[in-house]
């Protein structure tokens, strides 16, 4: 995995070829973290956010991409594909940023949506191994 700074250097290189109306209110530009973030609805440390999409009243609206969290899920990548699943996170972490400022949440409902499955795919697989294991008890029989 390429170090911190080239994370960086490459984040940064790839926002600057977007268009400037992408830009638009984002007063904060784009940052990175060198943390690695878990989502809240991880189950087994296996869902990690690569990037976030902020508003605040305080220190406006920015985008941050979590370096820890890309090395957790792309490690494995060389540079040329890490540069497209940057450049994927950013576009998505912008389409909040523009349908924010368009009073639009059609990307929160896709997000909320990918989360519900990832769920219900957590729970068939609990249920799958409760069962084969047999603790769990489906028929009484008398």
């Amino acid at each position: 995995m390429i170090s911190f700074d080239e994370f960086e250097n490459i984040t940064l290189e790839i926002a600057d070829t977007f268009p400037e109306d992408f830009f638009r209110e984002l007063n904060g530009g784009v940052m990175v973290r060198k943390r690695r973030r878990l989502h809240p609805a991880a189950e087994d440390h296996d869902l990690f956010i690569l990037g976030e999409y902020h508003r605040d009243r305080y220190l406006g609206r920015f985008v941050v991409l979590y370096y820890g969290s890309f090395k957790s899920c792309f490690g494995y990548c060389g540079e040329e594909e890490l540069r497209k699943h940057i450049r994927r996170v950013l576009l998505h972490e912008f389409r909040h940023h523009l349908e924010s400022l368009a009073g639009e949440h059609d990307l929160e409902i896709e997000d909320a949506v990918e989360i519900s499955q990832y769920k219900y795919h957590k729970q068939i697989q609990k249920d799958l191994t409760e069962q084969a294991s047999g603790d769990r008890i489906d028929e009484v029989s008398f």
